[in-house]
């Protein structure tokens, strides 16, 4: 079928359901929709067989609906309505949620309903939520809704009528210091945290918190801070307390949205952050431990497992020298495979651009960014001594997909979505990509895939040979079916010869084109992108920085996508892989 995907964003979700409908064979098309905007008209040049709104802030209008059969996608479980469902959903505690799709109609969440999936709901963000079990229950409730309208004789089921909940206000985030517990806190702060964030007062101004984390040891009077560590800081609660990644600044008037910093470079650029403890997380902290930190090591037997996860994929030059510092120590370890991620939300998006915006200077932190990105993924390649994996349990972007890409094996949970591509942020882009894309696809293939930039699912990817295991698994046992695997491949016999064999290819390539030679001719083009006042990498930058809505749609996503012609539809034949560069 020709589906038409109507979204208020090409989100995470949006993606998955573009590139999941892509891999079923279906012509998939993206039109961005927001107030005001003529869909009627859109819809009517489409002319598709089906309408599917993955993710949209707005009514579908009436001319749309009765026009053409129009399904929405509502992360509530049936009976679930208004605008807050997910946010109220974790705040309030509940263990189980799900999505419904249902059919547009004159009220909003309250049409006849054509699929629903349930899911549990673990004690993570939002977001991470969102991206992880409710778009594992979308997508199955939207292969479902779309095969039954395919068939032309399912009729879907109407609704027993519920009122709305309310948009959830700042008023009911609020949060009491002095007599939450940390477990109110904890779900407050995780039911804002990416968007909107909790307003509060802090140390005498104003400030959106964003994500939360359990701190078990330390504790003090109810709201003050305790500690820092990796760019956090850890607040009192009225018995315990929160870590908080990341603050936001309130938007002054007539002045843009501004961005979400790591906690402690947001107090520092307004002058007040007090002289705290750094607390370091203790040297075994990991998915498995209670201390949190953004980065952990941990082994079993002759696997090491360097995890970690930053606020939206996002790595500035802080992290990426942190988690190249903590790369090298699992290096000096004796272990046989090495695991690098394994968490249950993103991998790594590549350079943050946040932090970069924010900069006094956005050009020298954009080069510092890249340099310190690349110096990872230089460590990542050189490793001759073991087999590295990349495990990636939530999607990855741009620089962060070229990270994991330079790891020996890339294996990625069946849900997730890979976007290997820098062009939409005005970029050509580096981490060595025009070594490792053409090493793994092919040359032409490397060329299509960083030029079409549309996102890929898991099963293309790996048919592509872009990935070399899938895991269907949930979120949440990821992480065990990760090391469950990389403990039975150290134990192989053929993985001493394989670490052999990969010493041998990395000389054999450093000899035909050294690896310096890929990095400093991706970063001639990077600096002149970065120093250009005028590239359109800024105003790009600034942009995805503030959230701004595009004027129009992307051509490239308007333009109907089938996957018997893409590149998730190649055969395996049109994407070997040679050892030439693009």
């Amino acid at each position: 079928m020709y589906v038409l995907l109507v979204a208020s964003a090409f989100n995470s979700l949006t993606q998955r359901v573009h590139a999941e409908l892509r891999d079923h064979g279906h012509r998939v098309a993206v039109e961005l929709a927001g107030p005001g905007d003529p869909l009627a008209e859109t819809v009517r040049r489409h002319h598709p067989d089906l309408v599917l709104a993955p993710m949209l802030r707005t009514a579908v209008p009436e001319d749309v609906w009765a026009a053409y059969t129009c399904l929405v996608v509502h992360p509530g479980p049936l009976g679930d309505r208004g605008p807050s469902s997910l946010d109220r959903a974790v705040q309030d505690g509940e263990t189980r949620w799900g999505v419904t799709v249902l059919q547009a109609n004159a009220e909003m969440d309250a049409g006849d309903v054509w699929a629903t999936a349930d899911c549990p709901v673990p004690p993570v963000g939002k977001s991470d939520l969102y991206r992880g079990e409710i778009a594992d229950a979308a997508l199955e409730a939207v292969l479902l809704a779309v095969e039954r309208f395919a068939s032309g004789t399912y009729v879907p089921r109407p609704q027993e009528p519920r009122p709305a909940r309310p948009f959830l206000r700042q008023g009911e985030r609020r949060i009491d210091w002095e007599a939450d517990t940390t477990e109110r806190v904890l779900r407050v702060l995780r039911a804002a945290d990416s968007q909107p964030g909790v307003r509060d007062h802090l140390l005498g101004a104003d400030w959106y918190l964003h994500g939360g984390h359990r701190e078990d040891d330390l504790r003090g009077r109810p709201g003050e801070l305790l500690a820092t560590r990796a760019g956090a800081v850890c607040r009192a609660t009225a018995d315990g307390a929160v870590w908080i990644p990341e603050l936001r600044a309130p938007r002054a008037p007539d002045a843009p949205p501004t961005p979400r910093l790591p906690a402690t470079l947001a107090l520092a650029r307004a002058d007040r952050l007090p002289p705290l403890p750094e607390l370091p997380a203790p040297p075994d902290a990991g998915p498995y431990r209670p201390a949190w930190s953004d980065i952990g090591y941990r082994e079993e037997g002759r696997t090491g497992f360097l995890t970690f996860s930053f606020p939206g994929g996002a790595m500035s030059t802080a992290h990426c020298r942190r988690l190249l510092d903590a790369y090298r120590a699992a290096c000096a370890r004796p272990t046989t495979v090495l695991v690098l991620g394994g968490g249950r939300d993103f991998f790594s998006n590549g350079i943050h651009l946040g932090v970069i915006e924010a900069a006094d200077d956005p050009a020298e932190e954009s080069w510092a960014n890249i340099n310190a990105m690349d110096d990872l993924v230089e460590a990542v390649l050189t490793t001759t001594d073991r087999l590295v994996v990349s495990a990636l349990g939530g999607n990855a972007a741009a620089g962060g997909a070229m990270l994991a890409l330079a790891a020996d094996e890339v294996w990625c949970r069946s849900g997730v979505v890979l976007n290997p591509h820098y062009r939409l942020m005005g970029l050509y882009g580096s981490e060595y990509w025009t070594y490792t894309l053409p090493l793994r696809v092919g040359p032409g293939l490397a060329v299509r895939l960083t030029s079409e930039a549309l996102p890929l699912g898991a099963a293309a990817a790996h048919r592509l040979g872009l990935v070399d295991r899938t895991v269907p698994c949930a979120p949440g046992d990821f992480a065990d079916e990760t090391q469950r695997l990389a403990v039975r491949l150290a134990d192989l016999p053929a993985t001493a010869s394989r670490i052999a064999t990969k010493k041998a290819t990395r000389e054999l390539h450093e000899a035909r084109r050294p690896l310096a030679a890929y990095r400093a001719a991706e970063l001639a083009r990077m600096r002149r992108t970065f120093f250009d006042p005028d590239a359109s990498y800024h105003a790009l930058r600034r942009a995805f920085v503030r959230k701004e809505r595009p004027a129009a749609t992307p051509p490239h996503l308007t333009r109907a996508a089938a996957d018997r012609r893409g590149v998730t539809g190649l055969a395996a034949s049109d994407a070997a892989p040679g050892p030439g560069s693009c």
